[in-house]
């Protein structure tokens, strides 16, 4: 499994952490937003199902690796512990599917009503304010297109469980990550080669055009119509969505109308297009979110952006940020 690339002499507070009830929880909430639910031929050849509970613990492990702050690391670890089910697809549900944050402002409350985390956190000597907002932590957290251990392990992740990237591939990337100031004076995770940075951020933006893309815009917004309806009409309550997507799952089979809805979506293998809006069928015109990775590599030993240091990649990022989103999608229909 690629998360042993980053577990080398974990702190034990971390383990313990990730084994209490609230983060456990993440055991049963995915990555991919419950897009995976659906048909779309990228999921079929998925190792395993990627859950916020192995990124956290990788995100906590990388922090570690390279700050050697036990503070930075649990407030990694703890980063996603408010995450509802279906994940980002709940941002859409509240119309911030172009920043995806509103899930995010839970996660001291969460903390604080976790019995088990507090205790631990005070037998370390670990305030609630130190751990409860990871962007504080650059290394952990940053603006994007910069680097985080957060984008770092769901890059590499996504690179092992949806692509088929080899193990010593991965870890050749991660060695060759250091720490260096960027150009606001900051530190921030670099590449020491440009092979490797190049390497990455050809990775990175395959995720960046899937994270866009018909099917997952589509996807999410589904289920966001979905879990809405389920709660107009008393199936679903808000706070189910904190529970597990298991849960979730089980009570909209619990109803006729939608199991209807949820097992038609499970179905969905494909999605079509259309410059106006098909009357007959359920479509979205939505923007998105474009999200991408422009790291720190060192060049004769100076950091700079890659898309300062190489026209190629820069280029890729031009065609990717000027994607235009203004159809409408459907599903497919299929013979």
């Amino acid at each position: 499994m690629y998360t042993t690339i980053y577990a080398e002499n974990a702190p034990t507070i971390l383990l313990e952490l990730a084994d209490t009830p609230a983060m456990k929880r993440l055991k049963d909430i995915g990555m991919h937003c419950g897009c995976d639910y659906a048909r779309f031929p990228i999921y079929d050849n998925v190792k395993l199902h990627y859950t916020r509970h192995i990124h956290s613990i990788g995100v906590a492990n990388i922090v570690w690796h390279f700050t050697k702050d036990i503070k930075q690391a649990v407030a990694g670890l703890l980063h996603d512990i408010s995450t509802p089910a279906f994940a980002h697809t709940i941002d859409f549900l509240q119309g911030d599917y172009m920043i995806q944050e509103s899930t995010e402002d839970k996660t001291a409350q969460f903390i604080e009503n976790s019995e088990e985390i507090m205790t631990l956190l005070k037998l370390h000597d670990i305030s609630l304010a130190d751990i409860c907002d990871y962007t504080k932590y650059p290394i952990a957290d940053n603006n994007t297109p910069m680097l985080s251990a957060d984008r770092l392990e769901y890059t590499l992740g996504n690179g092992h469980i949806m692509y088929n990237m080899d193990l010593a591939e991965i870890q050749a990337i991660y060695d060759d990550l250091t720490v260096t100031h960027n150009e606001n004076g900051v530190d921030e995770l670099c590449f020491k080669s440009l092979h490797y940075a190049k390497m990455f951020t050809e990775l990175s933006l395959k995720n960046s055009y899937w994270y866009v893309s018909d099917e997952d815009r589509f996807a999410m917004q589904y289920l966001a119509d979905m879990i809405k309806l389920a709660i107009i009409g008393g199936i679903l309550s808000v706070d189910d969505l904190y529970t597990s997507e298991g849960y979730v799952i089980e009570k909209l089979k619990g109803n006729s109308k939608a199991s209807e809805i949820w097992d038609a979506y499970t179905k969905i293998s494909a999605v079509s297009t259309a410059d106006i809006r098909n009357p007959g069928a359920y479509s979205v015109n939505i923007p998105a979110k474009k999200r991408y990775i422009n790291p720190l590599v060192l060049v004769d030993g100076t950091p700079k952006r890659i898309a300062d240091a190489d026209a190629a990649i820069k280029e890729k990022f031009n065609e990717f940020l000027a994607l235009s989103f203004d159809k409408w999608v459907s599903i497919a229909q299929t013979s």
